[in-house]
C-alpha cells in the first residue's frame, strides 16, 4: 500500500514538472489558478469543481494511506489496514491513475 501511494506521487512529480511532495505537490499541479495539471476542459464551474475534488481525493489518499506509515516507526507504529481497505485503496488509486492518463500539462502562469 505504502509503494503503490508512492508511485502515484512520483507519477504527479513527472506528469506536473514538479519535486514537491504529499499535498504541497497536489497544489502545485492542481491549483486553479496556476496549476500545472488539468483532469479535463477545465471550462464550467462544474468542471473546476470536479478538478478541486480530484486535487482533495489525491490529498486525502496521501494523507491517509502514505503519511501514517511514512513518518510513524513501524515498530510503534499500530497503523494496519485491512484487507478489505486495501483492496478498495486499489480501486481508488486505479481510478486516480486512469484520470491522470488523460490529463493535460498546461504553462504556470
Amino acid at each position: 500500500m505504502f509503494e503503490a501511494t508512492k508511485g502515484l506521487a512520483e507519477r504527479l512529480r513527472q506528469l506536473g514538472g514538479s519535486q514537491l511532495d504529499g499535498a504541497a505537490l497536489v497544489d502545485y499541479c492542481f491549483a486553479v489558478k496556476t496549476g500545472s495539471l488539468r483532469i479535463n476542459a477545465f471550462r464550467t464551474e462544474t468542471e473546476i469543481s470536479e478538478h478541486t475534488g480530484f486535487a482533495n481525493l489525491l490529498k486525502g489518499v496521501f494523507g491517509t494511506f502514505r503519511n501514517p506509515p511514512a513518518h510513524t516507526p513501524r515498530a510503534t507504529a499500530g497503523w494496519t489496514i485491512t484487507e478489505p481497505d486495501a483492496l478498495d485503496l486499489f480501486s481508488t488509486l486505479s481510478l486516480l491513475h486512469r484520470r491522470l492518463d488523460s490529463a493535460t500539462t498546461v504553462s504556470r502562469p
